[in-house]
């Protein structure tokens, strides 16, 4: 097993930092990492956003929902899909807007931008865990995006999807334990819902026991049990709208 594997196996989020911010070189290295990501058809449809700002680190932190972690880290990034550079680069090529709306509105150039953000958020993350730093994603950006597109003053067309905290390790979790490979990769085709269900038994044991032994016996959650809770509790309707105002009518 090479050092590369070695640091993507021992992944696990970190929401304890200490209080040092990352160097330039170090923020370079990894925006550099998050570059080399595969794009589809080299269009590259994500921005980074990073905030050094401790005032609206603390915003953003408010508006993820009172994650502390937000504000306390070494370096905050805001990965955003960017369909606004795109059809800039059109326009200097004398593309007139209503020629690109088809394409700008597309699910599937949205899925594009999202898919090559998440490739290149991945990729730094792996940079920053092979520096020996710690990583955290933040999906809670997304939980009022109107005011965190009012504080990174996003254009239309770009739409920030998720935070991720770096930093200098202060408290270091234990390792979650991930499905079984049997209910994630299938060969030939999908897995039967019978087989489905034998694996989800056994992993909602071996969860139950992780929370038992972490939370001394306060929690036994079991897998199912929560991506039903999940279910039941629709998040973020909004999102709809919000990409509407953001002229991703999604069509």
């Amino acid at each position: 097993m090479n050092e590369t594997i070695k640091t993507i196996l021992d992944h696990r989020s970190i929401r304890s930092f200490q209080e040092k911010e990352l160097a330039e070189d170090q923020i370079k290295l990894i925006v550099e990492s998050a570059q080399a990501a595969s794009t589809s058809s080299f269009v590259q449809a994500y921005t980074i956003i990073g905030v050094k700002d401790p005032i609206k680190k603390a915003e953003l932190a408010k508006l993820a929902g009172n994650q502390a972690y937000v504000a306390k880290n070494g370096h905050f990034l805001v990965f955003c899909l960017d369909l606004h550079r795109i059809q800039l680069a059109a326009a200097m090529e004398g593309v007139e807007e209503v020629a690109m709306l088809a394409s700008l509105r597309s699910t599937e150039l949205y899925t594009v931008g999202v898919v090559d953000a998440s490739l290149a958020a991945q990729n730094a993350s792996i940079a920053a865990e092979s520096m020996g730093l710690g990583i955290c994603y933040i999906g809670g950006l997304r939980n009022e995006l109107d005011q965190v597109s009012a504080l990174l003053k996003t254009p239309e067309y770009v739409v920030p999807l998720f935070g991720l905290c770096i930093g200098y390790v202060d408290y270091r979790t234990d390792k979650k334990l991930r499905l079984p490979i049997p209910a994630i990769y299938h060969e030939e085709e999908y897995l039967s819902d019978q087989n489905m269900k034998m694996e989800l038994e056994k992993y909602n044991k071996d969860i139950a026991a992780y929370y038992k032994q972490r939370t001394g016996g306060k929690r036994e959650d079991r897998w199912t049990q929560m991506m039903a809770k999940q279910l039941l509790n629709a998040k973020r309707l909004y999102l709809k709208s919000y990409l509407a105002r953001k002229k991703l009518t999604l069509e």
